[in-house]
């Protein structure tokens, strides 16, 4: 009779539930979230979260990503700052300067950054 589905659900993610900005959708200025953030339209301005930020295949963002880690699949131009994890897939194109902790490369990714990488 009773459940413990009617309980209200603690958020354990950090910072919620993930952002979406979907495809054909162009967004001008600075975003500061603390969820995870996925990109498959074009952001022309600057991310931060302390969640992961994922560019999908048809996405592109220009400007500053600070963020604890990234997948990236599409296209980036800027700085991007990464404190753990940045995986660049087959298909993403980054171009600018890069600071990260780990940094993950499948082959056919085009990576034309300067690179910073910092220890633990």
């Amino acid at each position: 009779m009773f459940s413990d589905n009617k309980k209200p659900r603690a958020m354990t993610e950090i910072g919620g539930q993930p952002n979406r900005i979907e495809k054909n959708t162009k967004i001008k200025g600075d975003i500061v979230s603390e969820a995870d953030f996925r990109i498959d339209g074009k952001l022309n301005g600057n991310l931060k979260t302390s969640g992961k930020v994922v560019i999908g295949k048809d996405g592109y963002i220009h400007g500053k990503v600070e963020c604890l880690n990234a997948d990236i699949e599409g296209n980036f131009n800027g700085e991007l700052l990464v404190s753990e994890l940045l995986t660049l897939k087959s298909s993403a194109i980054i171009e600018g300067t890069v600071s990260v902790a780990k940094l993950a490369v499948e082959p056919g990714a085009t990576f034309n950054a300067s690179c910073n990488m910092k220890g633990k």
